[in-house]
């Protein structure tokens, strides 16, 4: 009788980790469940929620019935994904620490962790799919997204690389999330119905500037705006604020450009000089100054390993909530390229990170830079 295959699957406490674990044990799989605390500079209730996910995972691998492991990669968030936020942050940029968050732990220390243990591949409960084609006589593996267009999450996986692909399974990628809400009900998992896990990755969600200034000096300064370089109010440090904030700048009382029906338009973040620590702002969702064609993107990553072609149509998201954009990429240099879209994009962002598609399939990316 030939050996059960056998899967780590990562388990957060949520829903969808719990369903992925129990689809695959259903599949005959031999099904071992890892419990990953990445947090420890407040592992309080208020904020941080490891205690009661640990519970709930406990409870949902009993009710499957496979064994559960716990592991500690405190120190390797911390190294390798919390220190490159803070960094980001100084410098001004906006970063997204749940991409470096899944390519650095997630698929690298937990991969890792798992193949230790014998495990022949890992699984998470992701909304993506990996699709396994042959290419020029070598087999290659492709990132897909998920069926269930809302909770696609290949965005946040676009930086995993084929040795990495070659050993994950995304169990819920041909799901949609009210199906695996469903099937946790009808096999008694009580996690059914709980409630998503928002905020940073492995920390929680928290009120961000006092979060954020316990690890950055906060740096006033003036915030000015954009047309005619006139101080309007003052900023209690440019890390706090990003591209296309609307909320939080506390000039709302201060008057300018009026529509037709008498009200005056709201005020949004439009540029940072980090060496003047000024914070421009304008005046209208859609001010030109909001608006770009083209971006330009570096550390660059391919799912394939290689390149994808030049002046050839693809689509794009600048950022996670963004419709697919046409686009076409350019190259520059060793490591950057310029993304040219058909139509103009609101709000690019540094820091974050422009997604390339080519229809359902993931290419890769990289991080805006200007």
């Amino acid at each position: 009788m030939s050996r059960k295959e056998k899967v780590v699957v990562g388990m957060s406490g949520g829903v969808d980790s719990s369903v992925a674990a129990l689809l695959l044990k259903q599949q005959g799989y031999e099904v071992v469940g890892l419990f990953m605390k990445n947090w420890e500079d407040d592992d309080d209730s208020e904020y941080c929620s490891t205690r009661q996910d640990l519970v709930d995972v406990a409870s949902v691998a009993d009710v499957i019935g496979i064994e559960l492991e716990v592991v500690n990669f405190s120190k390797e968030y911390k190294d390798r994904v919390f220190a490159d936020f803070l960094r980001e942050y100084e410098a001004g940029r906006t970063p997204n620490p749940d991409i470096l968050c899944n390519s650095e732990i997630k698929f690298k220390a937990f991969l890792d962790h798992a193949m230790a243990l014998g495990a022949d591949r890992i699984a998470t409960g992701h909304y993506a799919q990996v699709r396994t084609w042959v290419n020029d006589g070598r087999t290659e593996y492709q990132l897909m997204k998920a069926e269930d267009g809302t909770k696609d999450q290949s965005y946040f996986l676009y930086r995993l690389n084929q040795q990495q692909l070659s050993k994950v399974m995304f169990p819920l990628g041909h799901l949609y999330k009210r199906e695996v809400r469903k099937i946790a009900e009808a096999a008694g998992l009580h996690v059914f119905d709980k409630k998503d896990s928002t905020g940073i990755c492995f920390i929680g969600e928290r009120p961000f500037r006092e979060f954020l200034a316990r690890y950055l000096p906060s740096r006033p300064g003036e915030i000015r705006s954009l047309e005619g370089d006139k101080v309007i109010g003052q900023h209690q440090g440019l890390m706090y604020h990003t591209i296309g904030q609307r909320k939080g700048l506390q000039i709302g009382g201060i008057k300018g450009n009026q529509d037709a029906a008498g009200e005056h338009d709201a005020w949004y973040v439009a540029a940072k000089d980090m060496a003047k620590n000024v914070l421009y702002v304008v005046q209208g969702h859609d001010h030109p100054a909001l608006q770009r064609e083209s971006l330009e993107i570096a550390d660059l990553s391919w799912v394939a390993g290689y390149d994808p072609r030049t002046h050839w149509v693809y689509t794009a998201k600048p950022r996670y909530r963004t419709p697919d954009a046409p686009c076409e990429i350019d190259r520059l240099g060793e490591g950057r390229a310029v993304v040219a879209f058909a139509q103009p994009q609101w709000a690019v962002t540094p820091g974050q990170s422009v997604v390339i598609y080519e229809s359902r399939v993931c290419l890769g990316g990289g991080i805006i830079v200007a």
